[in-house]
């Protein structure tokens, strides 16, 4: 006597064969009597695949995110189960350990999926909100807007919990609920307790820095009339204000259209700087500059310098 099997195919997701598959199975046999062959089949179970609640998050900043007056936060949402899942989002600026607690502004998905936070375009959720639906093995972005409360010091560190749960239902592994899974099945509670969160750093800055631009105008009579041929040159101030630094400030700005650029020109401080990226601050071109202040203190101002000759 013989047997063999036939399964349903189906394409591996993160946790497994979609929720909703149906896994079928046949078996036959054949045997003999006297000189006939004879085969018979059995009858075919079907097994239709449960729904696995499962989620992780995730940090996406590389480090401690500077806020001042407003920072964004950015998160990853993954749907590590095996059907479409939406997700509950909960976050929290009270951590243990916090030096400040942030001031939760926004809260948004990722709309595009374009990595980077747009107001107006960008889906707003309230606090405990929900993600639309996202398919098993998809994931998505949460950005968190928050502000720094008064009175924080500089350079004190805070986390920022985002923590995001399957809306069907959480709990311990294990746990079902009964005909709410992707096609008909039950939903069953993964080893994730299908609850998740992150932890995203924010460091503490009381400086914050504002620009002042001004020009003055030489033109080629001894006056100061902008015709063509006259030499205007730009002066860009940065001003920290408060009671801490600016670290990695940098300038930079476009030649306005109907001038060109004025070869080495940019200044720093009143030091001259050259045009090339040849380790000194400043970096020129006919489209535009490019310069380092690098670390400022609060109170302290740092004037950037260049010139262009109207066509």
């Amino acid at each position: 006597m013989a047997a063999t099997s036939a399964f349903g195919a189906s394409q591996a997701q993160a946790a497994g064969v979609t929720a909703g598959t149906l896994i079928q199975n046949t078996a036959s046999a054949s045997y003999g009597s006297g000189s006939a062959t004879t085969t018979v089949t059995s009858n075919t179970v079907s097994i239709r695949v449960d729904e696995l609640l499962d989620v992780a998050v995730s940090s996406l900043d590389s480090g401690a995110v500077p806020v001042a007056s407003t920072a964004v936060l950015t998160y990853r949402l993954n749907n590590t189960g095996n059907g479409a899942e939406a997700f509950s989002i909960n976050v929290s600026p009270a951590v243990t350990g916090n030096g400040f607690d942030a001031t939760i502004q926004t809260i948004a998905i990722d709309a595009n999926n374009n990595g980077t936070y747009e107001p107006g375009v960008d889906t707003v959720i309230t606090n405990g909100g929900s993600t639309a639906e996202l398919a098993a093995d998809a994931n998505t972005r949460i950005f968190v807007v928050v502000s720094q409360p008064s009175g924080a010091a500089d350079g004190a560190s805070s986390q920022v919990r985002v923590t995001a749960q399957a809306l069907t239902g959480a709990g311990t592994p294990g746990t079902s609920f009964a005909g709410q899974g992707q096609g008909g099945g039950d939903a069953v509670v993964g080893a994730t307790t299908a609850n998740a969160n992150a932890l995203g750093s924010l460091i503490a800055s009381a400086a914050s820095v504002a620009l002042a631009k001004s020009y003055v105008v030489a033109d080629p009579f001894g006056g100061t009339k902008p015709v063509p041929g006259a030499v205007v040159t730009f002066t860009i101030a940065a001003t920290a204000s408060g009671s801490g630094s600016v670290s990695n400030l940098h300038i930079v700005d476009a030649i306005p259209a109907g001038t060109t650029y004025v070869a080495n020109s940019i200044r720093l401080g009143g030091a001259g700087l050259t045009d090339a990226a040849d380790g000194d601050a400043g970096v020129a071109s006919s489209s535009g500059i490019d310069v380092t202040i690098g670390t400022l203190a609060g109170g302290a101002t740092g004037n950037v310098t260049f010139q262009t000759k109207i066509n």
